[in-house]
């Protein structure tokens, strides 16, 4: 009778032992998916191939210390942005972004309200002294070419731009111009900001519509002979 019970009560011992073990394997799979999720949500962007992407230079910054090639833009919309990375990985170039102090929103680009503000500097044009988070590039004097973009403002670049090229000196530099523009051309965009400048050698430039693809742009870069190697 005692051997029974011992047999019974070690039973029911390894009986406990396994509900234990069953419980603990059901919740180990729920700590590590959580733990996989987290790690997923704080990890940086990935890219297609799998490695992790660079974070985006913010306003004002470059990409890399230096190089020969500069990308700087104004984007209103973010097309000109757009045109602006393809034209930076076609070259290796650095990006360098310019910034309003006071950004411009969607009602203050409504050219179709009078009251708007870009309406009102582009009839007053001492609103269009407009003030810039930075005018300043690290390394500016290691840049050899610099390709300044911009959207087409009333047939001239958009007047966010006037502030940067007047802040530099562009002697010994190659500038070329580009713009970002649904209807409207280059025009001579390119030619006042040169004059602006008053130093450079500035090229012809080329108007992108705002739905370039790279391969538009990649095109144009080829025949300047500047594609990276």
């Amino acid at each position: 009778m005692k051997t029974w019970k011992r047999l019974f009560g070690c039973l029911l011992a390894g009986t406990m032992l396994l509900s234990l073990a069953a419980c603990g394997s059901n919740d180990s799979p729920a700590d590590d998916q959580a733990a996989a999720q987290l790690q997923e949500e704080t990890a940086p962007p990935a890219d297609t191939a799998g490695n992790t992407a660079a974070p985006e230079a913010s306003a004002g910054e470059n990409t890399a210390d230096s190089g020969s090639v500069l990308v700087v833009y104004y984007s209103a919309s973010g097309h000109t942005k757009t045109v602006a990375g393809y034209i930076a990985q076609a070259t290796g170039g650095d990006i360098f972004e310019i910034t309003p102090v006071e950004p411009y929103t969607d009602d203050d680009l409504n050219w179709s309200d009078s009251d708007s503000r870009v309406t009102r500097e582009h009839e007053d044009e001492s609103l269009r002294d407009v003030e810039l988070t930075t005018t300043e590039v690290e390394n500016w004097d290691s840049y050899d070419t610099v390709f300044i973009g911009y959207p087409i403002w009333w047939g001239i670049a958009a007047w966010p731009v006037d502030g940067f090229v007047e802040a530099n000196d562009f002697t010994g530099k190659t500038v070329i111009p580009f713009c970002t523009s649904s209807s409207s051309g280059l025009g001579q965009s390119g030619e006042l900001l040169a004059e602006l400048a008053g130093t450079g050698d500035w090229q012809d430039g080329e108007r992108f519509r705002s739905s370039a693809s790279q391969e538009d742009v990649n095109e144009w870069v080829d025949s300047l002979g500047l594609s990276a190697e």
